[in-house]
């Protein structure tokens, strides 16, 4: 595409984007600010012409230690040939649109990667398809790691709670989204939550917490979305503080020097530090907060806590935890109709890949489901871009009226 700028107006000033072939894209929007394990607070405002013409900082993260392994398998299917640029100071998202489009369905979307990795903008992170057909596509980049995960007694005392700074990212992100998107020719009162894997697992949290679940539309989940009681359960924060006590020790004796430490220090510290405990990953993941999140998984089945929405649930053939991630796809869906809640729908991904032998592995449906099939390096079928067709179809009904069928 020959893309063009365009300067737009909006709530917190004028923004220079992009303009293509019937399309629009707002890379790199910053939509907060915060210090080391300070809780976001949302830019509302800006000087001059923001320029949202190109991708921003993901957050640290264990890529930014060394260099990954060419051989590595997600490095060559997703980030092959691209190049990030890492820093604490993670706070953007971006924006794909069809042009001069007036109250559009609008589709957040929350990457995966463990609460480790990631960002809005790998290969198959690209909204067009979506603004293609009359949907406004979002992606944002959240803290990961002991950035977003950390939890500590000192934060309580200072804050009131600690923990899930990267879910108050995502949430302050949706804020955003929900008091700009207008600006951009979006419905704020119709966004649906996507996400995939950690993606998905924080947008069940989303969609069962008070300061967020009111205003969500929809959700999609795949490969972590569902209740179940042998994965994506949380400790209380107060459990995660031993561990957290044995990362500073070795940074220094103050929080002062905890928040100062070089965030590279950091995060190889913890990852150190992980190597003495069992199940490390559950200390630095999304914890009880008594804040955003608040109950555990059973009184959400029992006391109907969840958003009141129509939702769709998937796994893949091949994924990660495979029966148990597709029997949490499908008892939620089963689940709003025991309860009366609106009606949802349940999808299986079984696709091979072309190209190897792998199957339909974790995350294998992002391409068709994105839709960006062309920047993959499989040799994709004619097949594939009809499956990845169907999935666009369902997903952007979804989007627009709650039901995938057309």
């Amino acid at each position: 595409m020959d893309w063009k700028e365009r300067v737009i107006q909006t709530n917190c000033g004028s923004i220079k984007g992009l303009q293509a072939e019937g399309q629009e894209k707002y890379l790199g929007i910053r939509y907060a600010t915060a210090g080391r394990w300070e809780y976001p607070i949302e830019v509302t405002q800006w000087d001059g012409v923001y320029d949202a013409t190109c991708f921003k900082d993901a957050c640290m993260q264990m890529r930014a230690l060394r260099e990954e392994d060419k051989n590595a398998f997600y490095y060559k299917e997703f980030r092959q040939g691209e190049t990030y640029h890492y820093s604490e100071d993670c706070f953007y998202l971006n924006i794909w649109k069809p042009a001069d489009c007036v109250k559009a369905p609008v589709i957040f979307y929350i990457h995966g990667g463990a609460f480790q990795g990631g960002c809005g903008n790998e290969k198959h992170f690209d909204g067009k398809k979506y603004a293609e057909r009359g949907i406004i596509f979002v992606t944002c980049n959240y803290r990961l790691g002991p950035f977003g995960f950390c939890s500590l007694p000192e934060l309580a005392a200072r804050d009131g709670y600690t923990g899930n700074y990267g879910l108050f990212d995502q949430l302050t992100a949706f804020e955003w989204v929900r008091h700009n998107i207008e600006s951009f020719g979006g419905d704020p009162s119709n966004i649906t939550l996507m996400g995939q894997s950690a993606g998905a697992m924080s947008i069940q949290q989303l969609c069962v917490s008070p300061l967020a679940k009111d205003h969500i539309a929809r959700a999609i989940m795949t490969s972590g979305g569902g209740i179940s009681d042998a994965f994506g359960t949380y400790i209380p924060a107060e459990q995660a503080y031993p561990f957290w006590k044995d990362v500073t020790a070795k940074l220094g004796g103050s929080l002062e020097d905890w928040v100062k430490a070089d965030a590279k220090v950091l995060l190889a510290t913890m990852l150190e530090t992980a190597k003495q405990y069992e199940n490390a990953i559950e200390y630095f993941s999304p914890v009880l907060d008594g804040r955003l999140i608040c109950c555990d998984a059973q009184s959400v089945l029992r006391d109907k806590r969840q958003a009141k929405i129509p939702y769709i649930m998937g796994s893949t053939k091949d994924d990660m935890e495979t029966d148990i991630l597709a029997k949490m796809a499908r008892e939620w869906t089963v689940l709003q109709s025991q309860q009366g809640m609106s009606p949802s729908y349940c999808f299986w991904f079984g696709r091979n890949l072309p190209g190897d032998d792998q199957g339909a592995w974790h995350s294998s449906e992002l391409w068709y489901t994105i839709g960006m099939l062309e920047n993959s390096w499989r040799p994709m079928t004619e097949w594939d871009y009809e499956i990845s067709n169907r999935f666009l179809s369902y997903f952007a009904n979804f989007a627009a009226t709650g039901d995938p069928n057309g």
